[in-house]
């Protein structure tokens, strides 16, 4: 079951996500990218907490995806640099998270409609390239 701290920061993590969909649906509208990064590391210091958090980001083996999503957190946020802060932001979490995406897609492929979708010959062969069934990090 969640704590109260961690339902917060689901919800913010959720609405980070919905920040950075807006703003890339508005053509890369600066304001909402930089309060969709905001809620989005927010979101995931609350829900796995700020000291486990701040240990994610900094592990020797994160260190390149940290120092790409920050980098690009900051073209975003402080250069209006829109486009390249957020290419640099979704390479720095495809590098962080890439050890996630098994699970993910393991949990994605027990929700009603989106499993059979996912089941379908095609889309299991571009699956198994992308995040191999035989490795889940839990």
């Amino acid at each position: 079951m969640l704590s109260d701290r961690q339902k917060i920061g689901v919800g913010l993590t959720s609405f980070g996500a919905l920040f950075f969909f807006l703003g890339m649906l508005f053509f890369f509208d600066s304001a909402l990218l930089a309060m969709g990064n905001v809620l989005f590391l927010s979101g995931v210091a609350l829900t796995i907490g700020p000291m486990r958090a701040g240990k994610f980001f900094i592990r020797p083996k994160n260190v390149k995806g940290s120092a790409s999503f920050l980098g690009g957190l900051l073209l975003v946020v402080v250069l209006r640099w829109c486009i390249v802060g957020m290419a640099l932001e979704a390479y720095g979490f495809i590098l962080l998270f890439a050890d996630f995406f098994p699970t993910a897609i393991m949990f994605m492929k027990n929700v009603p409609f989106v499993g059979p979708a996912l089941n379908h010959p095609r889309a299991k062969a571009v699956l198994n390239k992308v995040a191999p069934s035989q490795t889940l990090p839990v």
